[in-house]
């Protein structure tokens, strides 16, 4: 069965994802990219079954990696991608389809089968969706040195003794720490 894997890039010191148009957005953005940092991430995203996202993410995505210069330009383009949104009517961007049904139903139906993974994109409201609902299977945690003191919590509203295992954790020469936790089951 498939596992999803949830990857969070912006991560303070004290649990706080970055708010765009923050100084902790610019400091985020304003480290220096790791090579092996990139490398890692491109070879999850390569190797993944299907990339799926909230309707907020997929529309900000689509709007502005079909033509970017990004590392992650070519990879999201050819890659099958699944938005979860009741009111999305289309999806222009290539290789994506609408999953407007019941989110545990759908999850299953992308869990079955072969090769690969799906990673789970943002935003924050889809992943604690998927949190209380018990369906990531991993997360993977890009830990920066800063300590930003307000902003949206990643880990808010989540169920209650939500245990996590740690598999890995690997430091990069630009300061983050990348952490990788396994859902204890």
């Amino acid at each position: 069965m498939r596992k999803l894997i949830a990857w969070a890039f912006m991560y303070s010191l004290d649990g706080l994802l970055a708010d765009e148009g923050t100084e902790y957005w610019d400091f985020c953005f304003g480290l220096p990219v790791d090579p092996a940092s990139l490398e890692q991430k491109i070879g999850v995203y390569q190797s993944a079954y299907a990339h799926i996202m909230g309707r907020a993410t997929y529309e900000a995505m689509a709007g502005a990696l079909p033509t970017a210069d990004h590392p992650f330009t070519g990879i999201m383009n050819a890659a099958p991608k699944v938005v979860f949104s009741r009111t999305l009517r289309t999806a222009e961007w290539a290789n994506t389809t609408i999953a407007a049904g019941d989110t545990t139903e759908e999850i299953d139906k992308l869990r079955q089968g072969g090769d690969g993974h799906i990673v789970v994109w943002g935003g924050v409201s889809f992943w604690r969706s998927l949190m209380q609902l018990d369906l990531i299977d991993e997360f993977r945690l890009d830990l920066h040195p800063y300590v930003a003191g307000e902003g949206t919590r990643l880990f808010e509203d989540v169920p209650k003794s939500y245990r996590l295992d740690l598999v890995s954790s690997t430091e990069f020469s630009n300061g983050i720490v990348g952490l990788r936790y396994r859902r204890h089951r």
